[in-house]
């Protein structure tokens, strides 16, 4: 018996196809769905922790700028600090500086030479006085520059000859008046200036301008 087969088999083999062309389209659409939502997903933790990275960077960035501001404000006081420190102790220093330049003159002024004032400004002084030769003088000008730890770069302003009383007496005696400049320095030693304060040590600061000092 023949079996003749009288339905469309082409259009079924090519609807076949076209339900299998549509399912693959499907699946490829979500196979690429899934993978897009998967990288998408990946993508989002990446830039996630990123931000969480950043934030965290941000944090210490703001914490460490605050710590710089600490060290800076410190450095300040510090500086502040040490200022005033190097003020009281230069104020100090200076107190005991007419004790100390009354000492060196002491010590300085070779014998014939009488000083008659000694006028302190600051770290410059100037000293007048009588002096019997100009070798004495000239004596005096070298033990200042280079005998004193206190006593610096002499400066000799004027000299001349004139006639004096001497002490004691009332004889005339033919003398040297003379002026000279000395920079009154500090020593790098602390304890240089302890054994030079050592013999003036009940002289005061007013007697600097007040009291003559003389030698001979």
């Amino acid at each position: 018996m023949i079996l003749i087969n009288l339905l469309p088999h082409r259009e079924a083999r090519r609807q076949q196809r076209k339900q299998a062309f549509f399912a693959g389209l499907g699946m490829a659409a979500l196979v690429g769905a899934a993978a897009g939502a998967m990288w998408f997903t990946a993508v989002s933790t990446l830039i996630s922790g990123q931000e969480q990275r950043n934030a965290f960077l941000t944090s210490e960035i703001k914490r460490l700028d605050a710590q710089i501001a600490d060290v800076a404000s410190l450095k300040a006081e510090i500086a502040a600090l040490k200022a005033r420190q190097k003020a009281v102790e230069d104020l100090q220093a200076d107190r005991n500086m007419p004790v100390y330049l009354l000492n060196e003159l002491v010590k300085q002024t070779p014998e014939g030479v009488y000083l008659t004032s000694v006028r302190q400004n600051g770290q410059q002084v100037g000293i007048t006085g009588l002096a019997q030769t100009n070798e004495r003088i000239s004596e005096f000008l070298r033990n200042t520059n280079t005998n004193s730890p206190w006593l610096e770069r002499p400066s000799l302003g004027s000299i001349k000859a004139t006639t004096a009383t001497v002490a004691g007496t009332k004889d005339q005696k033919r003398m040297f008046d003379f002026a000279m400049t000395v920079t009154l320095k500090r020593p790098p030693a602390p304890g240089a200036a302890a054994s030079g304060a050592s013999a003036p040590a009940a002289a005061t600061p007013s007697a600097a301008a007040s009291s003559p000092s003389t030698k001979g």
